[in-house]
């Protein structure tokens, strides 16, 4: 939701009037809210420094190596700094580089709670050393990592090539603590200044460069402190920003660094502003930009035909990252490589990372998969969440359905339409004057009731708590807080205050685990008036979004305990949907999966809910942007993500509101949404054809859960994205490297949504050089490696099988997937050119932890080759049992039989009724009736 579209009658009367000076009245981002990187102290001080020698050096002499890392000290020659290089191998083919100051006058933020673990490590082993630098093996591959010490730079080598570099172009950049000049007063924690002197002096004997040792560095504009619009940063640990550059021989992709509202590869930012990474509320973004958005995530992927790789850039500050691309052949790498690199100009890309505060602490995913890299990033920050199977179902929601008596009719709506849906949502109008964890009892006097009424019809409800909190001495909420000291502070120690929905409001400090444990118990079914087991939650606003703060969030020496908000901002979503989540789960006794929806996030948010792309518009460029948005969330480890269906900010079109619903039938989280202003869009109010048509597209939804939920099952186990781009699964065409206007569903589904005004016809690529694709609508099959035109009409939704796999789906669509549950199974088996196939089925209660804990589940293998189809256990130890059964098998590319056996493991044969379509060599089996968590076969003769 939107931090400045408000109806009035709803705020305080101050608000009001500030808003309305604010506003320019239209519905579009103002770009002047929101710093470029020139008015950003750190980045435009940074970028001002060009490629060229490095003036860190590594001081080879303290080169310390253990069973488990390598440590050394580098020096800046300028300043005489030192900084101390910690060097770990971990396990799965990834390679980890921490720098930090030395001993800085006091410590630096280093980001907690995003790592699963401590990753672990293997051992690293000297090969060679001189005093040029030293050669360390990291086993897999022949790799080799080279240190060169003057200056410092990091080589990753993989026999004679070069797969990464860092500070190669000369770009390490660390701004240290210091005391600043023109005061008397020392900052927090100089009791080790002459300690931090003494370790930054030159060694005895040492060369000191320039004039003096310790060359005073130009104070500029914006070190000690900085004022963008009428928001003054007070800086009281003056510059302490970082920066470090990576170079990729070879690389001409890269992809990731989400959220932007751009293309799925990334550009060159040669020119114009870099990427942004620092969580905010946006009012209706503009697409094609690298501004921020509401969340941030630093982990990039470079892919070429020949390997894919990843860095993690682990820092919750203000990030900035800068690409470009030149090429390898103008790079001397020195005699240690031991090679002649040539004088063909190969591609390579750059990547220059630049944050505000905190330390360098990265990692390097080597893959060299694509599967793999995302196996590396999972083993860091955990898998996705395993959602209920109801919440990949649809969901509706408005701000704001009025009253009980509303969401009854809308409930009834969908009965009466024969549309189905999982979820009704409560936005902010819901409460008792934006009170969260309340109700407005004049329309919503009976909450209980009103969940039961959903319930009886086996749907849910999600309510919007947001993390701002109403200041209210007559508000329990705000009081406790405010008693246990749980408020964020302000730079001067008092409880920080900002204006938001409620009017004046306080902020949780969610990086307290102690504030944590206790939002969480705020969920327990008699903590929460009017909850039930059927309500789930939305977190809103939680980038967080002050709407009188500074680039509309919090000011960054706001203080987090001993933490500024600038060394932390970019957690303190995930901390807020994380506590949410906990609470969830707590209320159940830690039976039920949660389910929470987020606007901001960071790395390792994807192990607490789902995330959407925020306030989009109504407008085609906002469908069409919402799949490269959710790629590149998937392909950084978020794959429950979706977009405002019909777009959130004005009103669509019937055709681009039809389109909608086409498109995001086929993306991970399915939802409708939409503004208070705007006229109401339920689906059965443009008339009875749209009506059809919406209609057509939620039931396709609902007949692939079955599919959807194994994805999920897999992302939650592997990492593997749900939704990704082509060259995930044909990493080495070319042709798929810039594609992101089509996507898989797993490997086996390719989707191509028609997203622009007036369509007559689309023209998908189909991947694989020898494979087939069926068209799931018509079955026609069509060979892969080629663009094919399809003509479309407002019906098309242009979907693909591939042959060689098995999708299941349930033909029976009923009021909600809960509703579902028993009903039997269709198997689609869509043959290779070889006449194979394989796929798979999981099922278990779709809602506790119960497949984790207890191993109650059912995960089958489904396989056809030389005639015969089967179902074996891919699980032997697991339990589950089920009633659905498998009534039709539809075989694509298929042959007509003679005649069709069904063989169980009790020695039972039957013979199966069956029809065969020779004009488009379609087989279909009818009533086998054997239960879908048994063995069987299928021989056909």
């Amino acid at each position: 939701m939107a931090a400045f579209v408000v109806s009035p009658l709803k705020m305080g009367p101050l608000l009001v009037l500030w808003l309305a000076v604010c506003l320019s009245g239209t519905w579009a981002v103002d770009r002047g809210n929101f710093k470029t990187c020139d008015q950003s102290a750190f980045c435009k001080r940074q970028r001002a420094l060009k490629p060229g020698q490095s003036p860190y050096r590594a001081l080879l002499e303290t080169l310390e190596l253990t069973n488990t890392k390598l440590t050394l000290q580098l020096i800046n020659d300028n300043n005489k700094v030192r900084l101390l290089l910690e060097l770990y191998r971990l396990q799965g083919n990834m390679t980890r580089v921490k720098i930090n100051e030395l001993k800085p006058l006091k410590p630096r933020f280093e980001v907690p709670d995003v790592l699963i673990n401590d990753p672990p490590t293997e051992p690293l082993s000297l090969l060679s050393r001189d005093e040029n630098g030293v050669v360390l093996s990291l086993g897999a591959d022949s790799q080799r990592l080279i240190v060169s010490a003057k200056p410092f730079r990091l080589d990753i080598m993989e026999g004679r090539e070069v797969l990464l570099s860092l500070n190669s172009r000369g770009l390490l950049a660390f701004e240290h603590l210091r005391i600043r000049k023109d005061t008397k007063v020392d900052p927090e924690g100089t009791e080790n200044k002459e300690e931090t002197e003494a370790a930054n002096e030159p060694a005895e004997g040492e060369e000191v460069w320039g004039e003096k040792a310790k060359e005073d560095e130009k104070v500029e504009d914006g070190m000690w402190e900085e004022t963008f619009k009428s928001h003054t940063d007070s800086k009281p640990n003056g510059p302490s920003s970082i920066s470090l550059d990576f170079s990729l021989p070879g690389v001409e992709n890269v992809y990731g660094i989400p959220e932007h509202a751009d293309s799925l590869k990334l550009k060159a930012t040669d020119g114009g502003d870099p990427y942004r990474l620092f969580n905010l509320d946006v009012f209706q973004y503009e697409v094609f930009n690298p501004m921020a958005l509401y969340g941030a995530i630093p982990v990039m992927l470079s892919h070429s035909a020949q390997r894919t790789m990843g860095i993690f850039w682990l820092n919750a500050a203000e990030t900035w990252v800068d690409i470009s691309s030149n090429t390898a052949g103008k790079t001397v790498f020195g005699q240690m490589l031991d090679y002649v690199q040539g004088s063909s100009e190969t591609p390579q890309t750059d990547v220059r990372w630049i944050s505000e505060s905190g330390i360098i602490d990265v990692f390097i995913m080597l893959g060299p998969t694509p599967a793999d890299v995302f196996s590396q990033y999972a083993s860091l920050t955990g898998t996705q969440a395993f959602p209920p199977l109801s919440a990949l179902a649809y969901h509706q929601c408005r701000w704001n359905y009025n009253d009980q008596e509303d969401v009854a009719a809308v409930d009834q709506g969908f009965d009466d339409h024969d549309i189905p849906y999982d979820f009704i949502w409560l936005d902010i109008e819901h409460t008792d004057g934006k009170r969260y964890f309340t109700w407005d009892h004049h329309k919503f006097p009976q909450p209980k009731d009103m969940l039961q009424g959903l319930l009886d019809k086996r749907r849910k409800m999600v309510t919007i708590v947001d993390p701002h909190i109403k200041v209210d001495s007559s508000y329990k909420i705000h009081n406790e807080i405010r008693s246990k000291g749980f408020y964020v502070k302000s730079k001067d120690g008092g409880d920080y205050e900002g204006w938001c929905w409620p009017g004046n409001s306080g902020y949780p400090d969610f990086t307290n685990p102690e504030m944590r444990a206790w939002w969480a118990s705020m969920f327990a079914y008699d903590q929460y008036e009017g909850s039930m087991e059927n309500m789930y939650t939305w977190n809103d606003m939680n980038e967080p979004s002050v709407f009188n703060g500074p680039e509309v969030t919090m000011h960054k020496d706001a203080l987090h305990g001993n933490w500024e908000n600038r060394d932390l901002h970019n957690l303190y979503g995930l901390y807020v949907q994380r506590a949410t989540a906990e609470g969830l789960i707590e209320r159940s006794g830690g039976v039920e999966r949660p389910f929470v929806l987020a606007r901001a996030f960071f790395a390792g948010s994807q192990r607490y809910g789902a995330v959407w792309t925020g306030d989009n518009a109504a407008e085609w460029d906002h469908l069409k942007i919402s799949i490269p948005m959710c790629l590149s969330l998937g392909l950084v480890g978020v794959s429950f993500c979706g977009a405002d269906v019909g777009g959130f900010f004005k009103s669509p079109s019937t055709e681009l509101l039809v389109r909608w619903y086409q498109t995001g039938a086929y993306q991970p989280f399915f939802r409708a949404h939409a503004h208070l202003d705007t006229p109401r869009r339920e689906p059965w109010l443009f008339g009875p054809e749209n009506t059809a048509l919406i209609r057509e597209a939620v039931r396709q939804r609902y007949a692939l859960l079955p599919y959807w939920y194994q994805l999920f099952y897999h992302a939650h186990h592997s990492g593997q994205p749900v939704m990704r781009p082509l060259w995930v699964e044909y990493p080495q065409d070319t042709a798929t490297f810039s594609m992101d206007d089509q996507f898989l569903l797993g490997r086996d589904l390719l989707v191509h949504p028609v997203t622009e005004e007036g369509a007559r016809g689309v023209t998908a690529y189909l991947p694989g050089k020898g494979e087939v694709w069926f068209d799931v609508h018509t079955f026609q099959k069509h060979n892969g490696a080629q663009n094919l035109y399809i003509p479309v009409t407002i019906s098309s939704i242009p979907v693909f099988q591939r042959g060689g796999s098995i999708i299941p789906r349930k033909a029976r669509v009923r009021r909600s997937s809960s509703c579902m549950e028993h009903d039997p199974y269709t198997l689609f088996v869509a043959l290779s050119p070889k006449r194979f196939a394989q796929g798979e089925l999981y099922i278990d209660d779709g809602h506790t932890f119960n497949f984790d804990k207890q191993k109650q589940f059912i995960h089958r293998r489904f396989s056809f080759a030389n005639n015969a189809l089967s179902s074996r256990n891919l699980a032997p130890g697991s339990q589950f049992t089920t009633f659905s059964w498998v009534e039709k098998i539809v075989i694509l590319g298929a042959s007509k039989p003679s005649k069709a056996t069904l063989k169980t493991p009790d020695g039972k044969e039957s013979l199966l009724e069956f029809e065969f379509d020779a004009s488009m060599s379609v087989l279909t089996l009818r009533k086998p009736g054997v239960n879908a968590g048994l063995d069987w076969t299928v021989v056909l003769q």
